[in-house]
């Protein structure tokens, strides 16, 4: 496990947790970004609730787990996507059409792929979940 990258570890904790049946996670430490994706991944019914703890070093956050996540992982590299080239990455990244996010970096902030096509905008793809 990569200590430098805070959104794998988030991730893999995340999965880790998943495939044991616990029902809440704890990762550290709190990012903004990474509160960002967890907050698109609990809009999407994908996580519970989620609270921030803190500690004085970097902080906690809590994550209540519904037992709905299957896979999900960062994407590296940090592909750039057109607005109209998703087709490709959801075929590589999601097991079938319409199942599953793709989360994307766009100019008009984190969103999902489905969004992303709605306001025809492209981005830099960070994670997918299913």
């Amino acid at each position: 496990m990569s200590l430098n990258d805070p959104l794998a570890n988030a991730m893999s904790s995340i999965l880790n947790s998943e495939r044991i049946g616990t029902k809440e996670c704890i990762i550290k430490p709190a990012v903004k970004f990474l509160k960002d994706i967890l907050a698109v991944m609990q809009d999407h019914r994908y996580l519970g609730g989620m609270e921030e703890i803190q500690d004085g070093r970097g902080n906690l956050l809590r994550i209540h787990l519904l037992g709905k996540i299957n896979q999900c992982g960062v994407i590296k590299p940090r592909y750039a996507v057109k607005k109209d080239n998703f087709e490709k990455f959801e075929k590589r990244y999601l097991p079938a059409k319409d199942f599953g996010l793709l989360l994307i970096s766009t100019p008009k902030g984190l969103m999902t792929h489905h969004q992303a096509k709605e306001l025809k905008t492209g981005g830099r793809l960070i994670a997918y979940v299913y």
